[in-house]
């Protein structure tokens, strides 16, 4: 055929894809996916906002001869007393996303960490001052509020994270590096990251989409305009991207976000169990065709576990119609519920799958934790100690099986820290007498004795320290 026969063809391919390109709207086709996410992008980056952050430090300043263990040791009093003190503001910054038009913010807990001062840019440039309402370390989240807001501001619904499949294409929306509102798009790489270390909680969305130093707490946004996760972290050894980055997802968010009505308490459901995965030694000692659950390997007494019969040596496979292979992923279905709900758990046990029903609960204050600080000439002083239960466990994020008095904070340069004492050990003895509660503890302080020799429980291990008055 002739150049004259193409050439009209041609002329009309030219002109439908220019009209194409003229209307631009969501792609919801493969076809449409080379034309523009810019309609995506309009309806949703004025909900992702700038993080801005101060915070004042003491800084003191040593002579250099205070580094000599002689100097040190007969004049270091006075050293310290010749010391300078300045005071210096650390900046630093982050993203956050709007999830309620009356102000409430929602970023990451290591954005906000510490701060003095907490200013939130809007896209428009608009600048107001944030008050945090929870900061919560263990998920890594936390609720900021708007101050002095005249108006309703444009918002991001959160979607079902569940419904996410790996290949899924999303968009990260941030301030990378404080060069201003930044927009990736990539795909979901992974899905039930539980391996990443970024903080108690783990189970993440794995995505290629660029994310960099200050997208932290910004939004991993659905081709259908929700929030999907907030942008955590990075696998870099750099500090720039390569491809991996790591989102909370919004089930994650939710939990968070109940603490609003709840006054600004976080309060996470909990097992009532713990246990492991199943290897593959596991499996076949079993009689398991492959390795899948977690192995039951204790159950608290009375708590939601117990009362769902399940017992030790059950290998939970399911919570409802989601498969769990590691602790981490058995917490993550659990906690993400809400508080009554009931659930069905899938266990397989003595090789036969069976369902058992569990009801979703919060984990008790019992004992009462009636923390008190240390006082008094005692080797203890200065640190605040508590009763341990299943509530306070879960807040500092320890086992829950531990029991006994905890030391939940240490005072700098207090006789306790000097004495080697850390946060989180647990009292176990004081000289003969086995402490079970912070009364007992305060109570056999009190009085003058002439030696003290304390019993402490750190990872695991007993350690024993005499002190002489």
């Amino acid at each position: 055929m002739s150049l004259k026969i193409y050439l009209p063809l041609v002329i009309l391919i030219l002109i439908f894809s220019c009209s194409a390109f003229s209307q631009k709207h969501v792609p919801v086709s493969q076809v449409e996916i080379k034309l523009s996410f810019a309609p995506l992008v309009k309806k949703v980056a004025p909900a992702v906002v700038n993080i801005f952050t101060r915070k004042t430090v003491t800084q003191r300043s040593f002579s250099p001869l205070f580094d000599d263990p002689f100097f040190r040791r007969f004049f270091g009093g006075q050293l310290r007393k010749n010391s300078q003190s300045r005071k210096k503001v650390q900046n630093s910054l982050g993203s956050g996303v709007i999830v309620k038009s009356d102000g409430i913010v929602i970023t990451n807990h290591h954005v906000i960490k510490g701060a003095d001062e907490i200013t939130v840019v809007l896209s428009d440039r608009r600048e107001f001052d944030a008050e945090i309402i929870v900061s919560d370390k263990r998920t890594d989240l936390a609720i900021l509020k708007i101050r002095e807001l005249n108006d309703e501001l444009p918002f991001l619904a959160l979607r079902d994270s569940d419904d996410l499949e790996v290949g899924d294409l999303v968009l990260a929306i941030g301030n990378p590096f404080g060069v201003g509102q930044t927009v990736t798009s990539g795909i979901v790489s992974a899905l039930a990251r539980t391996q990443v270390g970024i903080n108690d909680l783990n189970f993440f969305i794995q995505t290629d989409a660029a994310i960099n130093p200050g997208n932290s707490g910004g939004a991993l946004v659905s081709l259908d305009g929700k929030l999907v996760g907030i942008n955590s972290a990075i696998y870099s050894k750099g500090g720039g991207s390569v491809g991996i980055g790591f989102a909370i997802p919004t089930n994650m968010v939710r939990t968070v976000l109940t603490s609003l009505s709840s006054g600004g308490r976080v309060i996470r459901p909990w097992v009532g169990a713990e246990g492991q995965g199943v290897t593959s030694d596991i499996a076949t000692s079993l009689n398991m065709k492959r390795p899948v659950g977690v192995l039951i390997k204790r159950v608290y007494p009375k708590g939601p576990s117990d009362r769902a019969s399940i017992k030790v040596g059950d290998v939970i496979v399911a919570v409802g119609k989601h498969n769990v292979n590691n602790s981490e992923s058995l917490r993550f279905r659990i906690i993400t519920q809400p508080i009554g709900e009931k659930l069905d758990i899938w266990l397989i046990r003595k090789a036969i799958k069976q369902r058992v029903t569990f009801l979703v609960e919060a984990p008790p204050e019992k004992p009462l934790a009636e923390k008190a600080k240390v006082v008094g000439y005692n080797p203890l002083q200065g640190v605040l100690v508590g009763n341990l239960s299943p509530a306070l466990a879960d807040q500092i994020g320890k086992s829950l099986f531990l029991r006994g008095v905890i030391i939940l904070e240490i005072q700098q340069g207090s006789p306790a820290q000097r004495f080697g004492f850390q946060r989180y050990d647990i009292i176990k003895k004081l000289n003969n007498s086995k402490i079970k509660k912070v009364k007992q503890l305060t109570s056999l302080l009190s009085k003058k004795l002439g030696e003290w020799v304390i019993s402490i429980e750190r990872g695991g291990s007993i350690l024993s320290l005499a002190i002489k008055r």
